[in-house]
């Protein structure tokens, strides 16, 4: 591997590939700056691992980079969609995106700049953004059997389950999603929720079709209820009147999904103390605690994961090249 002081020096690495990545690349490379983007996975990785048939809340335009145009068939996109839509931002922009390097360590170097490991290589930069939005880490139930081929915490398409027993857990649109898409596709049907009543942020115009189908017996729902136990052909099920126990091919978890603050802690960036553990940032800026280190998307929130999303994160992107060019003319006067 090249030597620290032979390699290439960035003025900007971007880590995370996702759409406020991406958003912070076309910053980059308006500002004539020498920069690249690292994804751990494939282009918006998040995205790509949400359900096939998802739609999102957002309009087209509220999802648009740099006022590229975003045109969909309906006036909510779908996942398809959107994954053509930030394909053609890289491919006819040229960003410089390297795919499938995931950051390992960042290290901070005796010249002020940082080193920036992957599983593939190592890079060299002045200044950093960590824009890794919170998709890669779920919530774990905690139970005997969760680790069992028949769990999934990703939804993919619901073909895969039909004519199966299926238990849905949780209440969230994706939970929601594959409740419906699942039982459409012939399977039977459990939905295990904790709280007593389908989640609010659920899409309205999905809402009243999972209620409905609940009321009518189509899909069963267990309401404050969680799941105690998951065997191969079977789960238990802890609800108020006590243990219940059904048949079971295959459970798809929608717990929920937590960004890698522990990223953040390793490398020395300061989280509140209390449980939200939000990165300490400006908000003028996005700088972090450590200099020239910025933070960009819905990391900025910590555990509050609803608080940001890609139509009110894109401005990070412009506010971060502000202050980078700015400390840029400001070495060049001094």
């Amino acid at each position: 591997m090249t030597s620290i002081e032979n390699r290439e020096l960035y003025d900007l690495i971007i880590i995370g590939g996702g759409p406020i990545g991406l958003a912070c690349g076309l910053e980059a490379q308006k500002a004539g700056l020498n920069y690249a983007v690292l994804e751990k996975g494939c282009l918006v990785n998040s995205i790509y691992n949400y359900p096939a048939n998802m739609t999102f809340f957002s309009t087209s335009e509220r999802l648009e980079l740099d006022d590229i145009p975003f045109v969909s068939n309906s006036t909510k996109p779908s996942r398809s969609e959107a994954l053509e839509y930030y394909r053609r931002v890289a491919f006819h922009r040229k960003l410089n995106v390297k795919l499938f390097e995931e950051v390992e360590a960042v290290q901070k170097n005796a010249d002020d700049s940082y080193e920036i490991i992957t599983k593939k290589s190592a890079y060299r930069t002045k200044s950093i953004v960590i824009a890794t939005g919170f998709y890669d880490i779920p919530y774990l139930m905690n139970v005997e059997g969760e680790n069992l081929p028949k769990v999934t915490h990703y939804y993919g398409e619901p073909h895969y389950y039909a004519l199966q027993k299926v238990a849905v857990v949780g209440a969230s649109n994706s939970a929601v999603d594959a409740a419906l898409e699942t039982w459409r596709k012939g399977a039977d049907v459990t939905m295990i929720i904790r709280d007593k009543e389908i989640g609010n942020r659920v899409k309205y115009w999905v809402k009243p079709d999972i209620e409905n189908r609940i009321k009518e017996g189509s899909i069963k729902a267990y309401f404050n209820s969680e799941v105690a136990e998951i065997r191969d052909n079977e789960i238990d099920i802890k609800t108020s009147d006590g243990i219940v126990t059904i048949e079971n091919d295959n459970v798809i978890a929608m717990t929920g999904y937590q960004p890698n603050l522990d990223f953040l802690r390793r490398i020395g960036i300061t989280l509140s103390a209390d449980e939200i553990m939000k990165p300490m940032y400006n908000d003028t800026s996005q700088e972090t605690n450590l200099p020239n280190v910025y933070v960009a998307g819905v990391i900025c929130g910590g555990m509050n994961t609803h608080s940001l999303f890609i139509e009110n994160s894109r401005i990070h992107a412009v506010k971060i090249m502000e202050k980078i060019m700015e400390k840029s003319v400001s070495l060049q006067h001094n």
